[in-house]
C-alpha cells in the first residue's frame, strides 16, 4: 500500500484546511486509515482514524468538534477536514494505514505511513 498525503499549508487561526490521503496498490488489506501529527520536539500523536468497513471513527479529544474524517471509496481516498484551527495544531501531519484493528492509538500499531505534509497555523 502507498499512501500519498496532500492539502497542508499555511493559514491563519480560525481558518479550515482539507488534508487528502490517497491509497494505491493492495488496498483492499487496510482495516483503517489515521491521521497522526508530529509537532517540533513532540511524540507523533493520532488525530483521528476512519475504518473502511462500516466507516467508525475516532478522534482525539484534542480535536472534537473542529476536525472531521471521511473517506471516498471509490478514489481510495481519506479526507482530513480541519475546521477553526488554532496555532496548536501546527504540525507535520502523516497519514497512515494499519492492517489490524489492535493498538490503534499509536504509530506503532501501522504498517503503512504516506509523506508528511506541513500544517502551520498562524495567531
Amino acid at each position: 500500500v502507498q499512501l500519498q498525503a496532500s492539502g497542508g499549508g499555511l493559514v491563519e487561526a480560525g481558518g479550515s484546511l482539507r488534508l487528502s490521503c490517497r491509497a494505491s496498490g493492495r488496498t483492499s488489506s487496510r482495516f483503517v486509515t489515521g491521521w497522526f501529527r508530529q509537532a517540533p520536539g513532540k511524540e507523533r500523536e493520532l488525530v483521528a482514524y476512519i475504518s473502511w468497513i462500516g466507516g467508525s471513527t475516532y478522534y482525539a479529544d484534542s480535536v472534537k468538534g473542529r476536525f472531521t474524517i471521511s473517506k471516498d471509496n471509490a478514489k481510495n481516498t481519506v479526507y482530513l477536514q480541519m475546521n477553526s484551527l488554532k496555532p496548536e495544531d501546527t504540525a507535520v501531519y502523516y497519514c497512515a494505514a494499519a492492517l489490524s484493528p489492535y493498538g490503534l492509538g499509536y504509530p506503532s500499531s501501522y504498517d503503512y505511513w504516506g509523506q508528511g505534509t506541513q500544517v502551520t497555523v498562524s495567531s
